[in-house]
């Protein structure tokens, strides 16, 4: 079995960071949000408009990055030129098997659409998210978001 560890999720729309949970920090290199939220759409812009896709996986030397992408607009006529990228991410270790994590976003997708309306979604600062689905994340992710180490830990 391979060491599976989420180490952050969180969730962007278009340039900006809404929702961010961390469960290993690294405090010597703090990452700011809103400068990977940018990162992460403009490589989805870039794939859907050359590749005609989504970003999947993002691997770096000792991480890989988890995205799922959902594309979400405004209902009114007016506002259909607002569509924009909703991407759920998760920072992972390097070794994880990606798959699993991919199913756990649609799950975080499907719980974050249900329980937002559209408008809140586009509107609402990131403590307002953070406040209000942060046990649920958790709860998707289960022992997921622990360390190998960390899982025998709560074992004893």
């Amino acid at each position: 079995m391979s060491e599976i560890a989420i180490l952050e999720a969180g969730v962007n729309l278009g340039g900006r960071s809404i929702f961010e949970i961390k469960f290993y920090t690294d405090t010597t290199n703090p990452l700011d949000s809103d400068l990977r939220a940018g990162f992460l759409t403009a490589l989805e812009s870039f794939t859907s408009e050359i590749f005609n896709d989504d970003i999947n996986v993002v691997s770096l030397a000792s991480f890989k990055m988890v995205c799922y992408t959902e594309i979400v607009s405004l209902p009114l006529p007016e506002e259909k030129k607002n569509s924009q990228s909703l991407i759920f991410y998760a920072i992972i270790e390097k070794e994880t098997d990606t798959e699993i994590v991919k199913k756990q976003l649609q799950k975080i997708s499907s719980h974050f659409l249900n329980r937002f309306p559209l408008n809140d979604i586009f509107t609402k600062k990131k403590r307002y998210f953070n406040k209000k689905f942060s046990s649920r994340v958790d709860e998707v992710l289960g022992d997921l978001k622990l360390k190998t180490e960390d899982r025998f830990r709560s074992i004893f």
